[in-house]
């Protein structure tokens, strides 16, 4: 009997792969190989930057508080601590966004936090 070696699975897993791999350059669309390859490490760079991208907004949250706070006299550090210690819960990212769109309600936010971390010292 003849070995079959192009069965509908196979075909149909080759093909999967190379739908994967629709629009990469070269070869890699194209051979089946190649295409496997590529699509192997697409799919562990896409599922390591869904992790990296979370890490990278929260550093651009935390830069563009940092700078909205030097312009009201207190750096980032002291601004998240008397936040805290004013029972002001709210998150890095509409901080973010409040110190960006409403530099005045930045500042009140601000105010609260320094006369908090002037009750703390005394």
């Amino acid at each position: 009997m003849p070995r079959v070696k192009n069965t509908p699975a196979t075909k149909n897993r080759r093909k999967k792969i190379l739908k994967l791999a629709k629009g990469y350059y070269g070869a890699k669309h194209l051979l089946f190989k190649t295409a496997k390859e590529q699509v192997m490490n697409s799919l562990a760079y896409q599922y390591r930057d869904r992790r990296r991208r979370k890490r990278d907004f929260r550093k651009l949250w935390i830069t563009r508080i940092n700078a909205a706070a030097r312009i009201n006299e207190l750096s980032y550090s002291r601004l998240i601590n008397g936040l805290q210690l004013a029972n002001i819960e709210v998150n890095r990212k509409m901080l973010a966004d409040i110190a960006i769109n409403d530099a005045s309600g930045f500042k009140s936010l601000c105010d609260q936090a320094k006369k908090a971390l002037d009750k703390a010292q005394k």
